[in-house]
């Protein structure tokens, strides 16, 4: 069974909560860019009016994931979205807690393999030029027992 209000929670954390971290941390960035005392502190009462507001939230889905009875969910998980929400915050929680300079990750399948760059197609070219632009290394082995896609990034600090 999947409790909806953990989904919701989930959703919060994911996206309001995390968008609102982020726009604290961009006015902070502001801030510390900022010489003339006159905009600093309208930039201030702005932040921690953002920070109530993530405080605010995080009780939210507090309350949300705290509730007792389970509703019983008839429709199929989206596995794409969920997992793409997963890796979402691995990888936040990498960039902003983890202090780490390197990142290494790996994808394996096992499918029918075929994973190339075909003529007309963009996706596996798209993925590569990313990876490149992010100064990292990226290995695709694909066979007819499936996929592995390796990718090595720097991590900027």
């Amino acid at each position: 069974m999947i409790d909806r209000r953990v989904t919701l929670a989930q959703e919060l954390h994911d996206g309001i909560a995390q968008d609102l971290v982020g726009l604290g941390f961009s006015i902070d960035s502001l801030i510390a860019s900022i010489k003339d005392p006159t905009f600093k502190e309208p930039l201030r009462a702005v932040r921690f009016t953002i920070t109530g507001l993530i405080e605010k939230v995080r009780l939210e889905i507090h309350q949300l994931r705290s509730a007792e009875d389970l509703i019983s969910e008839d429709s199929a998980l989206d596995y794409p979205y969920e997992l793409l929400r997963v890796v979402s915050e691995i990888l936040r929680n990498v960039s902003e807690h983890s202090q780490a300079t390197h990142l290494s990750m790996a994808i394996t399948d096992n499918g029918l393999g075929g994973a190339h760059s075909k003529e007309g197609r963009f996706g596996i070219a798209g993925i590569q030029e990313r990876i490149i632009r992010l100064n990292g290394d990226i290995h695709i082995d694909s066979t007819e027992r499936g996929t592995r896609i390796s990718i090595e990034l720097p991590l900027a600090r």
